[in-house]
């Protein structure tokens, strides 16, 4: 009698829809097959890896036609929670199964060649483990340390501590220094006494990773801890990933790609700076790492906190209204008052210096008249300025003076920026931030021939040299993504800063967040109208969490009664709500006044929105194909009351590394409606396509659900 076939279904990191029939040897592969088994099996004239999600005793093809799985990866089965979580967000973000969940492997668990080599690296990494000292525990309070405020929102998150299997999700809003890391940490270590236990710690960017690892060790010196980031070296991130998958790292720290690892013990999440736009991932699958855990938590039946000094505006209204959880920190941990906030108006003349000011500097100062005394007064009370200006490198444009020509970047439809000699090579350069193109400076115009090329505008580099000409005994560190690839990157930079190193640090939004100096008096915060007026709606909420998390660094050690140090920000519309709302510290009067503009509007979170994106060779075959993508849609008659599509429009940046790009925005209130419609765009468009490039005009496309930006 002939042995029953074990046919596997096998999702592979292609964007196809369906799952490829595969036959299983238990005996060559030693083991029967589970769901959730990685694999290497063969694909076209390769092999590839792949994930096996079901497992049954027949195929819709021909048995004697299938090939057979080549190997079994070392690795567990992914555990079931994990498999719902990856199915929701392939089904939501409208994402084939495969290339949602076979990124999330690292690559070390993605080479077949070196599974037989993985145990002894494994052990190797082991003994290093016991042999090399830890990171530096630092700031560990105690709950004897805990301030009143604290205590009390730490017994508000215990009181169900009891109840298992519950899910909770609870807004942690605290104003910035309010000691909210102190709080959620003492909790998580109510929930760590469980030996089995595994938390989930996520954090926005890569730059506030090691301080809160520093905490995180102090709290819990004897718990395995991992540590996810893109960069952590491949090797070191595998074993970390393997540690959290087999149970036996129990805490997991990490930026978004931490939300989606394997952890079969999980028992509580947190969200640092939850607000932050970072957690929504800008290729690949377009999730949102805080969403998903949110998921994840309510699917597990666990707690998630949400933590942020400015909740976004969704967070907030889950809040108010009862859906979540609501714990607020209403004073700075040792008692010191908010900063104060001065509100600079550039276009007033005694706010800039005159032709014959003693400590006017001899070029034209970048800075206005006010905030350089401010600074200087800071200085002489031994404290230190951060200048924030949200953009990297010399000067935004370099120009012609005779034929006015610009330094357009020749792959997409945005300029090149000077960088200085030393930040991108020996020399200076033209640098295009969106494809990474560099070339060098022409010494004449290619127009004209003119030599007179003038920089428009500036940068940190450029600011760095205007602040050491007119500060020249003030010692001056620049952090940005330029400097921070330099000698051992950022977190050298952050050290200096908290060493005492340093009197005025000029930087990008790098420095603006999560970050406890000790001593910084002032903030500045330059050019804030360039990210006031925009064509995104959410341009004036993130401006605010911007300027409240940038506020926040100063005055934070001062103790009970003492000044909170003192923000300037330069701006020609000091009436604007951003600006008058942050006057009175009221984060809960400027999310209520957004809040009733989008209702009004029906924007988001009173609506829900998708994009399609289309990108070619030229722009208008990206517009057509969107144009006969809303006819279809149309002539289904899916386009109502309900379900808005607008017209196909060029994206802001519409031309990047030669690739032509427009979007399609669809919008309704409803978010079934929604999901449906693009259920159905999605298998409309795969009918023609090859992946996701249609087969006619070769135009390559995407749908993305709850874009951050339009």
């Amino acid at each position: 009698m002939t042995a029953k076939p074990i046919v596997v279904q096998v999702v592979i990191d292609k964007p196809l829809a369906q799952g490829f029939d595969y036959l299983w040897d238990a005996e060559k592969l030693g083991k029967l097959p589970e769901i959730g088994n990685v694999v290497e099996v063969p694909f076209a004239r390769s092999k590839i890896i792949g994930l096996v999600i079901k497992v049954s005793g027949h195929s819709e093809y021909e048995i004697e036609k299938l090939k057979s799985v080549e190997r079994l990866g070392p690795l567990p089965a992914f555990d079931p929670a994990l498999l719902r979580l990856m199915n929701f967000a392939s089904q939501y973000y409208i994402h084939a199964l495969g290339e949602t969940i076979l990124p999330v492997i690292p690559l070390m668990w993605k080479k077949p060649d070196d599974w037989e080599k993985i145990p002894e690296k494994i052990e190797s990494a082991e003994k290093k483990s016991k042999k090399k000292i830890d990171v530096v525990a630092e700031g560990l309070i105690t709950l004897d340390q805990l301030n009143v405020d604290q205590k009390n929102a730490l017994q508000e998150l215990l009181k169900d501590g009891e109840k298992e299997s519950q899910f909770r999700a609870i807004l942690l809003q605290g104003q910035t220094g309010s000691g909210k890391t102190a709080v959620f940490l003492n909790w998580l270590a109510s929930i760590l006494d469980d030996e089995s236990a595994q938390v989930l710690l996520l954090v926005p960017e890569i730059n506030l990773t090691p301080q809160l690892e520093r905490r995180v060790r102090a709290y819990f010196p004897n718990k395995k801890m991992a540590v996810l980031h893109s960069g952590v070296s491949e090797k070191k991130r595998g074993i970390a990933w393997y540690e959290a998958m087999t149970g036996k790292a129990q805490i997991i720290l990490g930026t978004r790609l931490a939300a989606l690892t394997p952890m079969p013990n999980l028992r509580a999440i947190v969200v640092d700076e939850e607000h932050d736009p970072s957690y929504k991932q800008q290729d690949g699958t377009r999730y949102s790492a805080r969403d998903l855990a949110i998921w994840r938590a309510h699917d597990q039946k666990i707690p998630i906190m949400l933590s942020s000094a400015t909740p976004s505006l969704e967070t907030w209204l889950a809040a108010q209204s009862g859906r979540y959880e609501y714990i607020r920190l209403d004073q700075r941990a040792q008692g010191a008052s908010l900063p104060s906030v001065h509100l600079i108006n550039t276009r007033d003349p005694q706010n800039q210096f005159s032709p014959g000011d003693d400590a006017a500097p001899k070029q034209k100062s970048l800075i206005t008249k006010t905030l350089a005394n401010a600074i200087s007064k800071t200085l002489a009370e031994n404290k230190q300025s951060l200048i924030l200006i949200n953009r990297r490198g010399y000067a935004p444009v370099l120009s012609c003076s005779a034929c006015n020509w610009l330094s357009k970047c020749t792959q997409c439809s945005t300029y090149t920026v000077m960088h200085k000699a030393g930040a991108l090579g020996k020399r200076s350069v033209l640098s295009c931030h969106h494809c990474g193109l560099v070339k060098p400076i022409p010494q004449f115009c290619p127009d004209c021939g003119n030599a007179d090329l003038k920089t428009l505008g500036h940068g940190t580099q450029k600011l760095e040299d205007a602040i050491e000409e007119m500060w020249p005994q003030a010692r001056v560190l620049r952090v940005d993504t330029d400097s921070s690839r330099k000698s051992k990157g950022a977190e050298a930079l952050f050290q200096e800063i908290h060493d005492g190193n340093v009197d005025i640090v000029i930087g990008t939004q790098m420095i603006a967040k999560g970050h406890d100096y000790q001593n910084i008096g002032l903030v500045a915060v330059l050019d804030a109208d360039s990210r006031l007026y925009s064509a995104d709606f959410r341009a004036a909420e993130r401006l605010f969490a911007q300027l409240v998390q940038v506020a926040g660094r100063a005055g934070r050690s001062g103790a009970s009664g003492e000044s909170g140090g003192d923000i300037y920000i330069e701006t020609q519309f000091p009436e604007s709500p951003v600006f008058q709302f942050l006057l009175r510290h009221d984060v809960d009067g400027f999310l209520a006044f957004t809040a009733s503009e989008r209702e009004e509007a029906k924007l988001p979170p009173y609506s829900y929105q998708a994009l399609i994106h289309a990108e070619g060779k030229s722009i208008d075959k990206a517009i057509q194909f969107l144009s006969e993508l809303k006819a279809h849609l149309k002539s289904r008659g899916l386009i109502t009351k309900e379900l808005k599509v607008y017209d196909p429009v060029p994206k802001p940046v519409m031309r990047v590394a030669g690739a032509e790009r427009a979007q399609l925005l669809v919008e309704s209130v409803n978010r079934k409606a929604l999901q449906e419609a693009l259920e159905m765009i999605d298998q409309e468009l795969r009918q023609d396509s090859t992946g996701r490039i249609s087969k006619t005009s070769r135009i390559r496309w995407l749908v993305e659900r709850d874009p951050i930006s339009i």
